[in-house]
């Protein structure tokens, strides 16, 4: 059973979840939790990522420095690294994460992984923009999208 703790931040109630002292997810406060069931406990993890994403969303953090496990296809893991490398402050387009991946031609595939992200903002997702520059669809909604955005470019 993996283990669940929420905690308050500046764009809501966060729920971070993990297995085995690895983070699996994070939960905006519109999300439906599925049918896996947590224990809702915190453990010294959850508190160091709860800290951390805290730090990240009042400016003091640029960087995570936490054990990820996020669960998704060999496609999936590949588009997270990609975005795992898209610097804070900056943005690319889902065109320009398929083409680094080898296929520019995959920008829906992106999208859905982008999508299916386990772990926004700590894998940033958000840096991911329409290739005309507007902000497409965010998990969290576009006005946290937004928000994390000009937090980065402040």
């Amino acid at each position: 059973m993996d283990n669940l703790f929420y905690y308050d931040t500046v764009i809501g109630r966060i729920g971070i979840s993990e297995h085995k002292g690895q983070i699996t997810h994070l939960f905006f406060p519109t999300d439906q939790l599925v049918s896996k069931q947590y224990v809702i406990q915190e453990t010294a993890g959850l508190q160091e990522a709860g800290k951390q994403l805290r730090e990240y969303l009042t400016g003091g953090r640029k960087e995570f420095q936490l054990r990820f496990a996020p669960a998704g296809t060999e496609f999936m893991r590949r588009v997270w690294t990609a975005l795992l490398h898209i610097p804070y402050g900056h943005t690319q387009t889902y065109k320009q994460i398929a083409a680094s991946l080898g296929n520019e031609k995959a920008s829906r595939a992106v999208g859905l992984a982008n999508h299916k992200n386990p772990l926004p903002i700590f894998i940033p997702c958000h840096r991911v923009i329409g290739t005309n520059g507007k902000m497409v669809g965010y998990r969290g909604g576009i006005a946290v999208k937004e928000y994390l955005l000009n937090l980065e470019n402040r």
